[in-house]
């Protein structure tokens, strides 16, 4: 790069706006060699079939790289195409719950290996290993390992694996050119209320808006709205390992309303 910008650090990453010799404006993030940032990439390019997202310019152990995307606001009518963009990621499917790339969520890793149904997968692969790591009182295990018991059984009907996000808070859409752009995916084969869960969890500028035209584009299931708590249990359980109890309050409440489902 033959310029570049100290836009600050996020989760040990460093972060920065560059200038190529070609005369494109990129986006860099650095750190410790991890197979993060390849893992980023092949999220991004495979959400990238389908919606708006950065290109990726390289990605290897030591950095990623990608096109700049010029933000603006938002505006009710950007909101509401990407209410239908999302339910076209969706659409489009997966082979399977899980993905064939290591996974993360900030600079935590996941088990992305398949399994044979999303119950299992977010058992197993999201919300099991992540109480292990939060460090909770012994009675708050215990609830979260009862509202484990009854994912089955709660869930609703079955659904093949989405395309989804898969750490789809607000901060990881960027608005541009009149469209929602995806940044920061943790991409995977799951279920399509996880993201939208995720996206009220800590509010969407025009959000209303994003669900009439999502709900317009690609129905959602019945009593849906009463299991965002449900897909809202995995965010909730990193934000615990990351920040520490601040978020334990939240968590429970959400774990107490999925054990009265």
């Amino acid at each position: 790069m033959r310029s570049t910008e100290d836009l600050g650090a996020s989760h040990g990453w460093r972060l920065q706006r560059g200038v190529l010799e070609d005369g494109r404006e990129v986006f860099a993030k650095t750190g410790a060699v991890s197979p993060l940032f390849i893992s980023e990439a092949e999220g991004l390019r495979w959400l990238g079939e389908v919606v708006a997202v950065p290109s990726v310019i390289e990605a290897s152990m030591e950095r990623l790289v990608l096109s700049w995307v010029p933000v603006e606001q938002p505006s009710a009518r950007a909101a509401e195409r990407f209410g239908r963009d999302l339910a076209r990621l969706h659409r489009a499917g997966a082979p399977r719950f899980g993905a064939p790339w290591p996974g993360f969520i900030a600079d935590l890793p996941m088990d992305n290996s398949p399994a044979a149904d999303w119950p299992s997968f977010y058992a197993s692969r999201r919300v099991l290993p992540f109480v292990r790591r939060a460090r909770l009182p012994a009675q708050d295990v215990a609830a979260i390992e009862r509202a484990v018991e009854r994912f089955a059984e709660v869930t609703g009907r079955p659904e093949p694996p989405a395309r989804v996000h898969g750490d789809l808070w607000s901060g990881n859409v960027l608005w541009s050119r009149g469209r929602g752009v995806l940044i920061d995916p943790a991409a995977h084969g799951g279920h399509r209320e996880t993201d939208l869960a995720m996206l009220a969890l800590f509010g969407a500028p025009y959000l209303e808006r994003i669900m009439g035209a999502y709900g317009e584009e690609f129905p959602l299931a019945d009593g849906w709205r009463e299991r965002v708590p449900l897909h809202q249990l995995h965010p909730l359980l990193v934000h615990v390992v990351l920040y520490g109890g601040t978020y334990r309050d939240s968590l429970m409440k959400a774990v107490r309303r999925v054990l009265a489902l």
